[in-house]
């Protein structure tokens, strides 16, 4: 910046003070756009960097799909190398799978196991800052703080198609809030938003990490579990409706009873070729569960 752009005001402590502060740094960084660390943004060192599940793992990604060691970063003073270090389920950049040696460019697209996704991009710390927020915000519902319906879409899309093409189990789970309207009526909005916003918590806390729970819309959210055949879902979903049965909300000194309708459909027993035909199923056994009385489970 030139002399003749200071402000009037600004002072030569100013510009000293300006002078030490370090330049903005570009990083090289690893952004999780799908999987159960979406979100998540991982700024690469120089050198290796091992990606997996395991707790030793530079890249950690929680997920049954990833090997404990999945692939391996190589980072020198100009490129970044990518190696996948024998995995159950393969690493993909921009959908081709890779074995070793294989040159990443920004914006590349990485698939590791069955549904995480990874881009590559180099970024400076207002960059990183920037596009978490935006990528959070692009992810998750502003209330509830879960994954939001598009990111439910697009993720149950991907895992309807790995159980179809490996002939696994896939449930999905809809829950609705019973009477919410009346909630809303009786003690107000913020009442019904705090509500869902307990609901959310129970439901993150009830399933397993690879698991995702999401808003749908309104006040009916829903649960994708994989690898999870249709009675042990059709169980849990009784467990959940029973704490939260169980479990009052206290919104301003009051405390309010909320009871869940669940409907639950899964593949292969729902011979689902498409999201829309899962989703369609799981609503006619939600509509089942509200219209045979609410407050119960139907498959």
């Amino acid at each position: 910046m030139g002399a003749d752009n200071w402000d009037d005001d600004t002072t030569a402590t100013d510009v000293a003070q300006l002078g030490d502060q370090p330049p903005a740094r570009d990083r090289a960084c690893l952004t999780v756009i799908t999987g159960s660390a979406a979100g998540q943004v991982f700024k690469l060192s120089r050198g290796t960097s091992t990606i997996g599940r395991a707790q030793n793992a530079e890249i950690r990604i929680p997920d049954d799909g990833v090997s404990r060691h999945h692939a391996r970063l190589r980072q020198d003073s100009r490129n970044l190398y990518l190696d996948d270090l024998d995995s159950r389920n393969g690493t993909y950049i921009n959908g081709q799978r890779v074995t070793a040696g294989a040159l990443l460019r920004e914006g590349d697209k990485i698939q590791i196991g069955r549904s995480t996704v990874l881009r590559y991009a180099v970024l400076d710390e207002l960059d990183e800052s920037f596009h978490e927020s935006l990528l959070s915000s692009a992810l998750r519902d502003p209330l509830t703080k879960l994954f939001n319906k598009r990111y439910l879409l697009d993720r149950l899309d991907s895992e309807l198609k790995f159980a179809r093409r490996h002939d696994t189990w896939l449930t999905l789970m809809m829950i609705d809030i019973d009477h919410f309207k009346q909630i809303n009526d009786d003690n107000g909005h913020l009442a019904g938003d705090a509500v869902l916003v307990h609901l959310a918590n129970v439901l993150q806390h009830s399933v397993r990490n690879e698991d995702v729970v999401a808003r749908f819309g309104g006040e009916e959210l829903a649960i994708i579990l994989r690898a999870t055949p249709i009675d042990p879902a059709v169980a849990l979903g009784e467990r959940l409706r029973k704490l939260v049965e169980q479990t009052a909300v206290v919104h301003q000194g009051r405390a309010l009873k909320v009871t869940i309708s669940v409907g639950v459909a899964g593949f292969p027993q729902t011979k689902a070729e498409s999201v829309e035909q899962l989703v369609e199923a799981a609503d006619q056994a939600l509509y089942r569960a509200k219209n045979g009385g609410r407050n119960r489970v139907c498959r």
